[in-house]
This record gives structure tokens, C-alpha cells and sequence, in this order.
């Protein structure tokens, strides 16, 4: 299949489909047993369950933070060899949330994108990509 705005959004069936749905079932099944029956044994797990669910949201934005420097980067790399003179002196002005967008750009059309996010000021991800008209697909992503 190829990759397209619609489809473009990544799920980790072992992370989406198991772990955060057991966290989530764990958090509010200490929260039953602490309303039910309060004692030290069931704060401490509850407290447990939710250090458990917060782990594994940090450990997805960890690693989504990661990426998104790494694509900004490499966005600045590509920007530099691709944009018209004119526009590489503008490459700081992007943000992150513009460049994480742009990415799916393919080089024919990122010149004039850029042009327009800039001039425009548009800095929604959704907006920027349903701008795009050839998807270059994303597939190492985490």
C-alpha cells in the first residue's frame, strides 16, 4: 500500500493494541480496589499502575521527541540542497512541527511549499501536509 496523508499515521500494535491498553486497565483496577478498599497495599499500587502507564507515554514521547530532531535535521540538510538561493538564508525559520510536515514533500514540490509555509505562516502539521501533492512515504519511523 502506498503511504498518503490518510494512512501515513504509525501504529505499534504491541504498544497501541497491548501495553497501554493492560496500563490503563491495571490504573483503574487500583483505582476500584483503592476506593473499595483503601489500605497502604492498594495505594502503592495504584500508585505503581499510574508510574507504569506514565513510563510508557514518556518512553513513546521520548522516542517521538528523538525523531523529530533527527528530521528536522535532516530537513535542513535536504532544504539546503534543494531550495532556490533565496530561500536557504529562511531555513532557521522553521519550526519543527513545519519540518516534521515538509518531510513528506517530495523535491519537486518542496521549494514552493516552503515558499508558502513561510510567507503564510502556517504552522499546522495537517494543514502542511494535505498541502502536499507527490507524498514522499515516511517508513522508518518510530
Amino acid at each position: 500500500m502506498t503511504q498518503n496523508f490518510e494512512n501515513h499515521a504509525r501504529f505499534v500494535p504491541a504498544f497501541h493494541f497491548f501495553i497501554l491498553p493492560i496500563f490503563l486497565l491495571n490504573v483503574f483496577w487500583s483505582i476500584y480496589r483503592l476506593i473499595q478498599s483503601f489500605s497502604i497495599e492498594s495505594a502503592r499500587s495504584f500508585l505503581l499502575a499510574l508510574a507504569f502507564l506514565l513510563l510508557a507515554f514518556h518512553a513513546r514521547i521520548f522516542a517521538l521527541t528523538v525523531q523529530d530532531r533527527l528530521i528536522r535535521l535532516e530537513m535542513r540538510l535536504r532544504m539546503q540542497q534543494l531550495l532556490p538561493q533565496e530561500l536557504r538564508p529562511r531555513i532557521p525559520e522553521f519550526t519543527v512541527d513545519q519540518l516534521v510536515a515538509l518531510r513528506f514533500a517530495s523535491d519537486a514540490e518542496l521549494s514552493a511549499l516552503c515558499r508558502t509555509v513561510l510567507d503564510e505562516k502556517i504552522a499546522d502539521r495537517k494543514v502542511i501536509k494535505k498541502m502536499i501533492q507527490n507524498w514522499q512515504p515516511d517508513l522508518l519511523r518510530a
